[in-house]
């Protein structure tokens, strides 16, 4: 769907681990900074156990998950908005993606090397932050000279553009991110050309050695930090969860049984990176398949059937819908049918999460 959600951080901090693990993939994880410089995209699979009881139902000759991207990006370091390190390259690659999640190190390792010494997580998300903000106010400020310039002439939607970055930049140099600023719609669609790194939303991962697997003191501050900043965060072992990532499914049951564990850390990750690129899912459920969708929250039914071929959207009669609740309860769509729990809805219908959907239409 081209849904992107980028891992950043400082260098060894474990995001190619977590990376590999997420999608049991061969980035390059070593003890060294930028051991990443291109960036790798791997394509993951959202968990979410409502795709098995359907097909249990359907009994489909196959089932596919919803997906969404993950970029690992090469680490940062101080001075990457003046172009340290990889920073450029760094900062033009979180310009790309929907949304980020920032690894910080949440583990004490001598054999692991640490850019300033040791971890110290609310020491090492201000670096990072502080890196995006100044590489956002270097282009506030470009933008805003243009704007000025542009407002002399006469043009009123540019002197709009120049007092509102006259604003942003007042924000941005009190160390406020965008997407924590109160702005009007109207505003933030007038910023978007500039796309300013700030206003991703931001995901926080703590990630642990095997000790603190169910999470430890470093954990809890970047839990913290991330309260402050209105963000959600998530603890993981990267370690572990590349150990997990390598086991069949049995292993992996008793391995997680053996740890108190519920399911792997990565599952809540990838549902938190889903939930924050304002994602949710629909269900297709039929013989051949029984589909996940992806579809941004607040999608109608045409869009959503847009998201399977532009053919549905463009004829589209009626999406017939069914709550996944009612799907489960009455044993699929033919007793859902007689209950009177299908609804024939209109384009302009704005799909629930979970609903189970067939879309009738004409071209």
């Amino acid at each position: 769907m081209g849904f992107k959600c980028g891992i950043i951080g400082l260098p060894n901090v474990g995001k190619s681990t977590l990376f590999n693990a997420l999608t049991a993939g061969n980035a390059a994880a070593a003890n060294y900074p930028f051991c990443t410089i291109e960036p790798n995209i791997g394509t993951v699979a959202v968990p979410d156990p409502r795709l098995a009881q359907i097909a249990a139902i359907v009994q489909p000759a196959k089932t596919v998950s919803a997906v969404m991207e993950f970029v690992d990006i090469a680490g940062l370091v101080r001075g990457a908005s003046q172009g340290e390190g990889l920073g450029n390259r760094f900062l033009a690659h979180i310009r790309e993606v929907d949304a980020v999640a920032h690894v910080v190190r949440a583990f004490a390792d001598a054999n692991v090397t640490h850019v300033a010494g040791r971890a110290e997580p609310a020491a090492d998300i201000a670096a990072v932050n502080t890196e995006i903000l100044l590489a956002d106010l270097a282009t506030v400020e470009r933008a805003g000279d243009k704007a000025r310039k542009a407002a002399k002439a006469g043009d009123k939607e540019h002197r709009a553009l120049a007092e509102l970055l006259d604003k942003v930049h007042r924000e941005l140099n009190d160390a406020h991110p965008l997407r924590a600023m109160d702005l009007s719609d109207g505003e933030r669609a007038m910023l978007k050309p500039l796309c300013l790194l700030s206003a991703k939303p931001v995901l926080f991962v703590a990630n642990t050695d095997e000790a603190g697997f169910g999470g430890n003191a470093l954990s809890k501050i970047v839990d913290q930090t991330a309260a402050t900043e209105g963000a959600e965060s998530v603890t993981v072992c990267a370690a572990i969860e590349s150990e997990l990532a390598s086991m069949t499914a049995e292993e992996r049951d008793a391995f997680l049984r053996d740890l108190g564990a519920a399911e792997p850390g990565l599952h809540r990750f990838i549902r938190a990176g889903y939930a924050l690129l304002g994602l949710h899912t629909f269900f297709t459920a039929g013989p051949k398949e029984v589909r996940a969708w992806t579809i941004p929250r607040g999608a109608t039914a045409a869009e959503a059937a847009g998201h399977i071929h532009s053919d549905f959207e463009r004829g589209f009669i009626r999406a017939e819908t069914i709550a996944f609740a009612d799907f489960i309860h009455h044993n699929g769509e033919p007793g859902a049918r007689r209950a009177g729990k299908l609804r024939p809805e209109g384009r302009d219908y704005i799909v629930r999460d979970g609903d189970v959907l067939h879309f009738r239409f004409n071209v």
